[in-house]
């Protein structure tokens, strides 16, 4: 029982280090900040370059591209409707706005928000992150 409080006591040092999420928001390793974490725009690299920290661990899945939807949806949405009330351009001017705008913020936040939640699931042991950490110790 000891054994496992112990565990418990070393955790939350680890957790509240927030450099470890921005690290991922730049799209760097969580344990070092010196390697990439990507190796293309949306697929994170195996292992770090620099220090050789696995990262095929995370489950990312879709959750990034739901935080992009909802931070787009509540910029985009409340300019959309003011421009509306103030202006009334038409619908193709609507289009022209909004469209590029929509896309790229989404391919601008994309990475960095799928970083942030690699390198929380990273700090906080999840999906086999905790068990590597654990075994190299």
């Amino acid at each position: 029982m000891q054994g496992h409080t112990q565990q418990r006591e070393e955790k939350p040092m680890e957790r509240k280090d927030p450099a470890v999420l921005l690290r991922g928001l730049r799209g760097r390793c969580p344990a070092c900040g010196e390697g990439r974490l990507f190796r293309r725009f949306s697929k994170v690299a195996p292992a770090c370059s620099a220090c050789g920290e696995d990262l095929h661990h995370h489950r990312a899945d879709d959750f990034p591209a739901y935080l992009v939807i909802v931070i787009v949806g509540h910029i985009v949405v409340p300019l959309t409707l003011w421009v509306e009330l103030a202006y009334a351009p038409s619908y193709w001017v609507h289009a022209l706005i909004w469209g590029p705008l929509i896309v790229g913020l989404s391919l601008a936040m994309l990475q960095p928000l799928k970083g942030f939640v690699v390198a929380l699931q990273w700090q906080m042991g999840m999906h086999g992150f905790g068990e590597a950490r654990r075994l190299r110790a």
